[in-house]
């Protein structure tokens, strides 16, 4: 497992749950040099087919881990260090103000992220806008790909 000291921004998986999702956020991560941060149960075994297809040969540039313990990792941070992506938000992720090394938490496919981080940081909440009503959510890694790149271009890394 590769570490990165100082990564521009940190993705947060909460319960990921299909492997190929999290595989094509990993090789985003390799090429972008953002930190992949695996938080809680995941949906699948590490050492699966799909996830490591989907991940190519670059898991080799991946700084990644896996914290099972999402609430203790959750509580450990700065709140100002982090922001949070869903669906049930209607501020746009383009209002995150990033800072190098803050964390950008992703929910897990099916449910999004726990309900009681959003409600105590409401000010941190933000989401893809989508303008078609019968669309519930765009693909995981599709998300995190639009926002990690706005915030890397925020940061002045292009």
């Amino acid at each position: 497992m590769k570490l990165y000291n100082n990564p521009p921004l940190n993705i947060v998986l909460y319960e990921p749950q299909i492997p190929p999702n999290t595989g094509n956020i990993a090789r985003l991560c390799a090429a972008t040099k953002c930190h992949l941060i695996l938080l809680g149960k995941l949906g699948f075994d590490l050492t699966d087919k799909k996830l490591k297809r989907a991940g190519l040969d670059y898991w080799q540039f991946v700084s990644w881990e896996h914290k099972p313990k999402a609430d203790e990792f959750f509580e450990a941070l700065n709140s100002k260090q982090f922001h949070f992506l869903s669906v049930h938000y209607n501020k746009p992720y383009t209002e995150i103000n990033p800072k190098e090394g803050d964390y950008v938490f992703f929910g897990k496919e099916t449910t999004g992220l726990p309900k009681k981080w959003m409600e105590r940081f409401p000010e941190s909440c933000f989401t893809v806008p989508m303008w078609e009503k019968g669309v519930r959510s765009l693909n995981l890694g599709s998300s995190v790909a639009v926002v990690i790149y706005d915030g890397l271009r925020q940061l002045g890394k292009f």
